[in-house]
């Protein structure tokens, strides 16, 4: 990212931007702005969110009882993000935290929990998995939100799934070859749309692994000789996918 600025703090902020647009802010990003950055009437932040691009703005403390934020300029146009669906058995607490940071971190447009018959955790807040997702745009300088589906039983993600997107899904009995090289081998054939599905820890059950490998838009893949554990997972078949098919192709 030649040029970026890695040294403003960067908000995500819940309204239309604009020149000149005067944004309110919440409870919580006050306190952050003013008791934990301690930041001045008058500093330089940037702003985005998720639809008008990144904006430089101002920050307005000259009333003691709240702050705001004018944006001034546009500084980077947005983009649509990548077309890759994250799909994933839950986990529970700081690791489903992680796994969510991770994976924004790593492109993906949407993320979509999925329920198996050996997943973990049933329930799943959806409103922290979103605020971890701006947490990691928000470091990371990312301009996207990805949408949060609500969480959807294998069997019915299957039954509605679009022809059109390639499913590459994890799974530890898969032959151990090189999956770098099964990936590249689709690199001119594969579509733009994309997913990674990563199951439980318990591993798919066989019925459920039948149904992926029945899927005519499906790759299975190995990830190495290692166990590894499903946010480790994450991160490494995002990397794969990404370098062999997704949007790092163009920095090779």
């Amino acid at each position: 990212m030649p040029g970026y600025d890695f040294t403003s703090p960067r908000l995500y902020v819940d309204a239309p931007l604009s020149g000149g647009a005067r944004l309110a802010l919440a409870s919580a990003q006050v306190n952050y702005l003013r008791n934990v950055l301690r930041l001045q009437d008058g500093a330089d932040l940037l702003v985005f969110n998720g639809r008008d691009g990144e904006w430089r703005a101002k920050l307005d403390a000259s009333n003691r009882k709240s702050i705001a934020l004018a944006a001034v300029e546009r500084i980077r146009d947005q983009h649509p993000p990548f077309d890759l669906h994250y799909l994933f058995a839950p986990l529970k607490h700081a690791r489903l935290d992680y796994m969510v940071q991770k994976a924004v971190e790593m492109g993906a447009g949407r993320l979509c929990p999925i329920l198996t018959s050996r997943t973990q955790a049933q329930r799943i807040n959806l409103d922290r998995m979103r605020a971890n997702a701006i947490e990691a745009a928000e470091q990371c300088g990312i301009l996207s939100i990805p949408e949060i589906s609500p969480p959807v039983r294998l069997g019915a993600a299957l039954e509605a799934w679009s022809p059109g997107r390639l499913l590459v899904f994890c799974d530890e009995d898969a032959p151990v070859d090189n999956s770098v090289e099964a990936l590249r081998a689709l690199a001119d054939a594969a579509p733009r749309s994309l997913a990674v599905l990563i199951g439980p820890e318990g591993g798919f059950d066989p019925q459920e692994r039948e149904a992926l490998l029945a899927m005519p838009h499906a790759l299975r893949l190995s990830l190495g000789p290692r166990i590894l554990r499903a946010d480790t997972a994450a991160v490494a078949a995002l990397a794969l996918v990404q370098a062999g098919l997704g949007d790092w192709r163009s920095f090779r």
